[in-house]
Formats: C-alpha cells, sequence, structure tokens
C-alpha cells in the first residue's frame, strides 16, 4: 500500500490524498483549495492526478475544501463511485450547486476586473458548471455508520462518526494485500467532545496506519460555558451601542451552532430581544437537512426534537432568502444579529453587510470560525485599520471580535487524546499529520512522540507514504 498527499498537506485546505495497491487506487477527499480569488483558481483549475485512474472515492464530508472537487474530477473523466453517509450526500447536493454558482461570479468578477486593467491574459473560466454537479451527484452512494462495504479490490470500507459536522466521517479502510490485511484510519476533520448537536467522534480499532488532521495541533479552545459567555457579552456591549453584530459563518455547523446558542442564551434572559437574521439561502437549505438526519444527533438535540422544541427556530428569527429582504436589513438602523455566509468573508452576502457596517463605530464583526491566509476574514482577524470589501479601501471603524471557542475542529487536548485511544486499540505504525499549518503540526507531533505514538509524519504536497515493500512502477505511477 501506498499512499500520495496530494492537497491538505501542511496546509489546511483542499483535502486530497491517493491510496494505492497492485490492485486498485482510491481517493479519499477531492477537496478545493479555498483562498485569494485568482490563486484558488490557478490552484484548482487542474487536478494532480489521471481521474480515469481511480477506482473509487472515499468523502469523509461535505465542506468545500474536502467535497469541492468532485465536480471536476467527474468532467475529467472518472466515471466511480463515490461513496459518503447519507447526511453527506444530501449536503453535498447543495453545496456544490452554490459552489458552482459562485464560481461562475468570480469569473465573472475577475474578467471584469482584467478587462478594467488591460490584461491580455485569456478569460477565466468556471472550473465546472451546474450540469457537473448533477452529474456528480448522481454517483454518490450512501453508507450509513459502522456498516462495511467493499469498495474496490482488497479494499473495505466502514465510516465512523466524526462529530465534526452533519454527517462527517472517520474513514476507516481494510486493506488486503499479498494475503495480509492493514487498517488504515483517516479523520477527515476531527470533531470535538461534548459539543450540542451532534456526537462525540467515535474511535477506531485495529488501526494500523492513522492519518490525522492537526488543524489547531498547537492550541486549546475554551468550553462550551464560557464561550457561551462571551457571546452573550459581545451581543449585549452592540446592542448597547445600537450596532448591528455581524457573524461571518460557514452555511454547515457553524451557522447552525452558533443559533442554537443564541437560542439557548434568549431562554435564559442572558442577552437582549432583538431579531437575528440568518441571511444565507445556502444555510436556509441546510438548516433543513439538518432536521431531516437525526440519526446523526446527540441526546439532548434528540430530546429537543421530541419536545417539538427545535434547536433552530426561537421567536425574532428569521431566514431571509431573497435579496430584497437582504437589503431592508442594513437599511433597518435597529440593532440586529446578522448571520451570513461565507465564513471567511470571500464570497456571499456577508460582504455587502460589510460594506455597510464596517464604518460603523456601534458595529461589530464577530469571527467564530478558522480564517486561511490572504482571506478578508484573516485581515479582519489581524485587526487591519482598512480593508478591501467589493475592490474600494474601506476604513474598518466597527469592533471585531475573535471568539474560536465555536470551532468545530479537535483542539490540542481533543487530537491527543484520540491518537493515544487509537494506539490503545491497535497497533499503529505509521501516523501522518495532514489538514494543517506546519507549526500546530510540529507542536502536535512532538506530543504525539511523548505519549509513544508514531512514527510521526508531516508530508508535504506530492510526498508518498509506503506500507511494506514498495508497489511495481506502473501501479503508482
Amino acid at each position: 500500500m501506498e499512499i500520495e498527499f496530494l492537497g491538505a498537506a501542511q496546509t489546511v485546505t483542499g483535502s486530497m490524498h491517493m491510496v494505492r495497491t497492485a490492485h486498485a487506487t482510491v481517493l479519499l477527499d477531492c477537496g478545493l483549495f479555498q483562498g485569494q480569488r485568482r490563486e484558488s483558481f490557478e490552484r484548482n483549475k487542474r487536478l494532480p492526478f489521471d481521474p480515469r485512474a481511480v477506482d473509487a472515492v472515499v468523502l469523509s464530508h461535505a465542506h468545500i475544501d474536502h467535497s469541492g472537487g468532485l465536480p471536476m474530477l467527474v468532467k475529467s473523466g472518472y466515471d466511480g463511485p463515490i461513496y459518503a453517509t447519507p447526511a453527506t450526500r444530501d449536503l453535498c447536493a447543495v453545496m456544490l450547486r452554490d459552489a458552482a454558482s459562485i464560481q461562475e461570479s468570480d469569473a465573472r468578477f475577475l474578467n471584469r476586473l482584467a478587462e478594467r486593467e488591460g490584461s491580455a491574459a485569456p478569460p477565466v473560466e468556471p472550473l465546472y458548471a451546474d450540469e457537473d454537479v448533477i452529474e456528480t451527484i448522481g454517483r454518490f452512494l450512501s453508507i450509513p455508520y459502522r456498516r462495511p462495504v467493499p469498495v474496490a479490490p482488497g479494499m473495505r470500507l466502514t465510516f465512523l462518526d466524526a462529530g465534526h459536522v452533519l454527517g462527517s466521517a472517520i474513514t476507516v479502510l481494510d486493506v488486503e494485500e499479498h494475503g495480509k490485511t492493514k487498517r488504515l484510519c483517516f479523520t477527515g476533520d476531527l470533531g470535538r467532545y461534548d459539543r450540542p448537536i451532534l456526537r462525540d467522534p467515535e474511535v477506531a480499532e485495529g488501526v494500523n496506519v492513522f492519518l490525522s488532521e492537526s488543524t489547531y495541533g498547537d492550541r486549546l479552545h475554551d468550553g462550551t460555558d464560557k464561550m457561551d459567555e462571551d457571546l452573550a457579552r459581545v451581543v449585549r456591549r452592540t446592542h448597547e451601542r445600537g450596532g448591528k453584530l455581524l457573524i461571518p459563518s460557514f452555511a454547515l455547523e457553524r451557522a447552525q451552532e452558533v443559533i442554537f446558542a443564541l437560542k439557548k442564551l434568549r431562554q435564559k434572559d442572558l442577552i437582549p430581544r432583538l431579531k437575528v437574521y440568518v441571511d444565507s439561502p445556502l444555510t436556509v437549505k441546510i438548516t433543513d437537512i439538518f432536521k431531516l438526519h437525526p440519526e446523526c444527533y446527540d441526546t439532548e438535540t434528540r430530546a429537543l426534537l421530541r419536545a417539538h422544541d427545535s434547536p433552530f427556530d426561537f421567536p425574532d428569527l428569521h431566514y431571509v432568502e431573497t435579496v430584497e429582504d437582504s437589503k431592508a436589513i442594513d437599511a433597518d438602523p435597529d440593532p440586529a444579529i446578522i448571520i451570513s455566509a461565507s465564513g471567511m468573508c470571500e464570497a456571499g452576502r456577508i460582504l455587502h453587510h460589510l460594506k455597510s457596517s464596517i464604518e460603523d463605530e456601534k458595529s461589530t464583526v464577530l469571527i467564530v470560525g478558522y480564517q486561511a491566509q490572504h482571506t478578508l476574514g484573516r485581515r479582519l482577524v489581524e485587526q487591519r485599520a482598512r480593508v478591501r470589501i467589493f475592490g474600494v479601501e474601506r476604513e474598518r471603524r466597527a469592533e471585531v471580535v475573535v471568539l474560536n471557542g465555536f470551532s468545530a475542529h479537535a483542539d490540542q487536548r481533543d487530537l491527543v487524546n484520540y491518537a493515544v485511544a487509537t494506539a490503545a486499540r491497535g497497533a499503529i505504525e505509521h501516523v501522518a499529520l495532514v489538514h494543517g499549518d506546519p507549526r500546530p503540526q510540529e507542536i502536535l507531533a512532538g506530543l504525539l512522540a511523548g505519549k509513544g505514538v508514531g512514527p510521526v509524519a508531516i508530508p508535504a504536497p506530492g510526498d508518498h507514504l509506503t506500507i511494506g515493500p514498495a508497489l511495481p512502477a506502473t501501479a503508482s505511477a
């Protein structure tokens, strides 16, 4: 067995790993690199392998940095199955179509910019169209948690609950070669313990090869109680100033978690009564999908649903879909909370709300998720005095607050504990850290080594990890 690390290697985006044996080739995730528009187009416009050489694709979850390249894969000639959980399949049906729409919009923007600058470069084309997404969704095969299925010659797949987002899965591959079986565990994005809505991550048994995410390998998250207290404090402070609280949020999981947190604070009278807008058509669709998958919920959330007390509804909460209603929010002078995509402020309706409120010292921008380098979200986190929105530089007078407690990723303690628990239930021979920046990875690798988990590799893009005898050149080409 050989593993090639094609994406999310020493970075936190574009998850893509190839597992090859003498008999089969399976792709783990097919994500898009996310960052600045032009850089993203350049890095995503071609796949780093031959799609026709892949026998099967296994998708860990629906986030675009893990799933967004699938329509390109199909468009380029891949005609095999895509294995995912039922919730992931349903989420991809709306998220990938939204990604295609954003790409068309971004291509128009870049082409208009190039025309204004007099560039002779060829026009930017979207990576794929809606028709490619529809063709891709037709290739999905939904596999429930904990049900082993053969996916390629000599490879059997089992999904375990990752607890990261709705439908997220830990991929367990049993790989048989030369009469021996090795068990590979790929965490995908690992969730946190004791979080609202979703269940805790499950631990795989008998793992020999362990691929772990490492996004927050260098830090700890705040607990739920402190997170709620901090959120309430920001809401009250912004309300007292008479401003708007803008919450750029990923449409999947983060938005639903923020909604649930606000609901609980309202029920405890810890925040004032004010209008809360969820201004993202994609978030509205995803929240509807949440309601269809109670099999992913933890005990507390299932109890709420049985009592007909949805975690995603409360008085003064408004789900906004039309452009006209979205514009009316900014025109209304009253204080309000606005939850809107995209989470890194690189696209979507949040940009219009930022344009309206970024120069208002009464308002607040609340960052509740990871912000990649070179994004508008990262520049806000860095407290830049001036930021560019829709190509126009604006003075930032609004307060910017960062609450990392909402992260759906495991923190350093969670990552170490999960790896130790996995090692205690198996015989780990190889560990590779993916989906993380180099510094957090180095710190996490040291902690794992200190716990006797290893040896630990930190692969760079294009690196190979060989398990057992090296493959013939023809099999790894």
